[in-house]
């Protein structure tokens, strides 16, 4: 398989990177397995209000005040206490689909959600961003490809116009379930799994270790990642959402490296995207670097090499224990939204014939 080659200046920042790293406690800290290869076993909480991209206010500037980190977090409790205050009142239902306030209804109120409630620090440096390049601390702009892929492949729902607007371009994105979104069929979610990022809820996650295999257990739809170590890649023709894991010790820092991707595929009216997002997924490559500060903290990094951006980019966030219990991700258990979209769907269908039966009659 062939990766696109990393730039001069992703590499300095790997550099930079490692540079940075927290530094470790006394090496006795670290729990070992019978091997001697630092035990990563144990369940993790990653929730931080930490931003993935870095305001653009700073800049390149990795660190922030303690004052501006607690601005932050303030704004976060705020924004949940307005959030609450909001849906208190009794609110009774818009008088139509086409209404402007069906529109803004959004999803279930922020109890729902855990972010996690502080920012994170590194040897007590408030970090702007996890991500640390581009040296701006956000993501590189989107490549061709990957607006092409985008406009095929939304991730949780179509677009909402109050109207059947598929009886017009003869699409079919409610025909049943099979061709809702992967999102929508609560099948996978990308972002809080290859990398891990501290993602609205399920940012508990259990580590398993063998001599031979690590476990990462990400929870969010169900999906238990499975590291085989010191193997090779299964065949580029066996891939899957989640990508093939393989994985290897550097001294005290266990590297994985994902390949074998297969891109969310396209909606069924974009069936022509096929062969660039097969080729896209063939390309994409992940490498993360799991490294025990002490016994209680890993130090995660992830580079991630993926054609739908015009670069690589790197990230970085700590992984602290925790007393927490990984909870179920139940998505589809008891799913009446489903049912209630495909009647939707029905109706807006009826509404769109019987417009266009009344505006033929003489």
């Amino acid at each position: 398989m062939q990766m696109r080659a990393l730039s001069v200046g992703f590499s300095l920042a790997l550099a930079f990177a490692f540079m940075g790293l927290p530094s470790s406690g006394a090496e006795n800290d670290i729990p070992r397995t019978a091997n001697g290869k630092p035990d990563l076993s144990g369940t993790y909480d990653i929730g931080s209000l930490t931003p993935l991209q870095r305001d653009e206010k700073y800049g390149e500037s990795v660190y922030t005040t303690a004052a501006e980190t607690r601005k932050l977090e303030e704004a976060a409790i705020a924004a949940q206490a307005e959030d609450d205050a909001s849906r208190a009142t009794n609110r009774v239902a818009p008088p139509s689909i086409k209404d402007e306030e069906f529109k803004s209804i959004g999803a279930y109120n922020r109890f729902w959600f855990d972010r996690g409630t502080t920012t994170f620090a590194v040897d007590g440096k408030y970090r702007t961003s996890i991500l640390t390049d581009p040296a701006d601390g956000r993501l590189p702009p989107v490549s061709e490809l990957g607006k092409e892929l985008r406009a095929g492949a939304p991730l949780f729902s179509y677009k909402n116009t109050g109207l059947a607007w598929w009886m017009e371009t003869g699409e079919a994105p409610y025909d049943g379930p099979e061709t809702q979104t992967l999102g929508t069929r609560c099948l996978f979610a990308g972002g809080p799994s290859v990398p891990m990022r501290p993602s609205a809820y399920n940012n508990v996650k259990t580590i398993t270790q063998t001599d031979t295999h690590v476990s990462i257990l990400v929870e969010w739809m169900h999906w238990n990642r499975i590291v085989r170590l010191n193997s090779e890649h299964l065949p580029p023709e066996i891939r899957s959402f989640g990508g093939d894991s393989i994985g290897w010790w550097e001294g005290d820092t266990l590297v994985v490296e994902t390949t074998n991707f297969r891109l969310p595929p396209p909606a069924p009216w974009a069936q022509e995207l096929l062969a660039a997002q097969d080729s896209a997924s063939q390309e994409m490559r992940v490498v993360e670097r799991f490294t025990p500060i002490d016994g209680d903290t890993l130090h995660y990094e992830f580079t991630v090499d993926d054609p739908g951006y015009t670069a690589p980019y790197t990230g970085s966030l700590p992984f602290p224990r925790t007393d927490a219990k990984l909870f179920e991700y139940a998505c589809h258990e008891g799913n009446y939204s489903m049912g209630n979209m495909m009647r939707g769907a029905r109706q807006l269908e009826e509404e769109w014939r019987a417009e266009r039966t009344s505006s033929q009659q003489p």
